[in-house]
């Protein structure tokens, strides 16, 4: 009976804690945090781009890369490769909303509990970081 009772108060109490409404992001924090997602999806691609203009002219002058390359060519244009990338886009379309709460959520969390207290630290870490970022991995060439 007492372990019974412990369980329910220890539920109620759990339950208690989560009822709290994870209050919303400030707008500043998200523009921020969207902007340092563009610019790291910008040296993402700038990067594969210049990793795909240095191997391509090794694949044309190698046996191996040609044939690899034919493989790749070969798999793309296979039906169920080409449904599973179908189905996989629609799968992320769908799921687009869901991962955009869970991040606003996210970012309201960090804004309320978090940023008081380690905010300027990852803003100076941030800032310190981009000049190694911009020769290693530059965001536009």
């Amino acid at each position: 009976m007492k372990l019974t009772l412990a369980l329910i108060l220890a539920l109620q109490v759990s339950v208690c804690v989560w009822a709290e409404p994870i209050p919303a992001p400030d707008k500043e924090l998200v523009e921020k945090y969207e902007g340092l997602k563009a610019v790291f999806f910008k040296r993402l691609v700038n990067a594969y781009t210049k990793f795909v203009a240095a191997v391509e002219p090794l694949m044309e002058s190698s046996p191996t890369g040609k044939l690899a390359k034919e493989t790749m060519d070969e798999i793309k244009k296979r039906p169920r490769v080409e449904s599973a990338i179908k189905i996989l886009t629609g799968l992320g379309s769908e799921l687009q909303p869901v991962v955009d709460n869970a991040r606003l959520s996210l970012l309201g969390a960090y804004g309320y509990y978090l940023r008081p207290y380690i905010g300027e630290t990852l803003d100076n870490a941030i800032n310190n970081i981009k000049p190694v970022l911009n020769t290693i991995m530059p965001a536009e060439d």
